[in-house]
């Protein structure tokens, strides 16, 4: 698990080089990466369902970037983007595009099924905890919108 942390943090890391993330913002964008990637295995070995612990670790990674963008004074996005990569299923869609090009449709539909619920599920934690985060913050200002 440690290792899975280390390297997930790595990974989000390179990203956010890629992405030209602020240096300031780096290392706590890559934290959230590794935190959401924790929290994504832990579900996984508990519960078998790779579509909950991708909505799981995907909320962890947006509550942590809301959180961190509160504290930091920055964009959420400047944290959510880099830490949502450790979860993107690019195996999945490889994977679905190899059966395709073999022509075993059959376990191409349920490799891609089950990656396109994957993206979902990232996308909605995302939304829910970005949604959730504005309407804390606009209460705060006495702004109910």
């Amino acid at each position: 698990m440690i290792l899975d942390f280390i390297f997930s943090f790595l990974c989000t890391f390179g990203f956010g080089v890629l992405f030209n993330i602020p240096r300031k913002q780096l290392v706590l964008a890559s934290t959230g990466g590794a935190v959401g990637w924790t929290v994504y295995s832990l579900f996984l070995l508990q519960f078998d369902s790779i579509v909950m612990a991708a909505f799981t670790g995907a909320l962890a990674v947006g509550m942590v970037s809301e959180i961190m963008a509160k504290l930091r004074r920055v964009p959420a996005t400047v944290y959510v983007v880099p830490g949502i990569i450790p979860l993107v299923p690019g195996y999945g869609l490889y994977y679905s595009m190899k059966k395709i090009i073999e022509s075993d449709y059959i376990e191409a539909m349920e490799v891609g099924t089950e990656t396109v619920l994957v993206a979902l599920a990232i996308s909605s934690a995302v939304i829910l905890t970005t949604s959730i985060g504005r309407k804390i913050h606009g209460s705060r200002r006495g702004n109910m919108n």
